[in-house]
């Protein structure tokens, strides 16, 4: 009976990290046609995007030639890097946006926001009770756009759990979190019977 409870747990555990990976999105700034950099146009690149509380933000560039400065709106205006919120130089920088809210990033290297270099990001709240937000169309499509949903396929180890495959672990559009998460429970509860 411990054994059926400790299995028990792990799917579950399985099943909210696969529906809180499936309900947030990460977005790389610029992608696909740029990245962060003064080639890119931010707002054209966020005109077709739904930015909500649990999603991030991947700025790739090059740290030689660039860097992320979070700043309030009045220094994003006047793509002012003297009084950072936050600042990031790795060149592969995450940013979770935790909260509804405007946020204001620009390039701290002298003349590069100037040279449009920055990007406002405004935030949604999370739907509220785990309900399934609607779906934004993406950039150049005129109807939403599903994600195709990975395959749902148990192996048994050889210590007799049942495990999902590697390849199951990418992020899951909000279109199909409901086909797969039934795909997942099926699957789990036939590995208890």
């Amino acid at each position: 009976m411990a054994v059926m409870a400790a299995r028990a747990l792990l799917v579950t555990a399985l099943i909210l990290a696969v529906l809180g990976t499936a309900l947030s999105t990460s977005y790389t700034v610029g992608a696909p046609r740029g990245s962060w950099n003064t080639q890119t146009n931010y707002v054209q690149w966020t005109s077709n995007l739904k930015f909500r509380a649990g999603d991030q933000m991947l700025f790739r560039y090059s740290r030689a030639a660039h860097n992320v400065v979070e700043v309030s709106k009045a220094d994003y205006d006047a793509c002012s890097a003297s009084s950072p919120i936050a600042s990031f130089q790795t060149g592969n920088d995450i940013v979770p946006l935790t909260t509804a809210g405007s946020r204001y990033f620009i390039c701290g290297v002298p003349g590069h926001c100037d040279a449009g270099m920055k990007v406002r990001i405004d935030v949604e709240e999370a739907t509220p009770g785990g309900a399934l937000p609607p779906m934004s169309p993406r950039a150049g499509s005129a109807a939403p756009a599903l994600a195709p949903m990975p395959s749902v396929e148990i192996t048994p180890s050889t210590s007799g759990q049942a495990m999902p495959p590697s390849s199951s672990a990418v992020s899951v559009g909000t279109g199909s979190v409901g086909l797969y998460l039934g795909a997942v429970f099926t699957a789990s509860l036939m590995v208890f019977y």
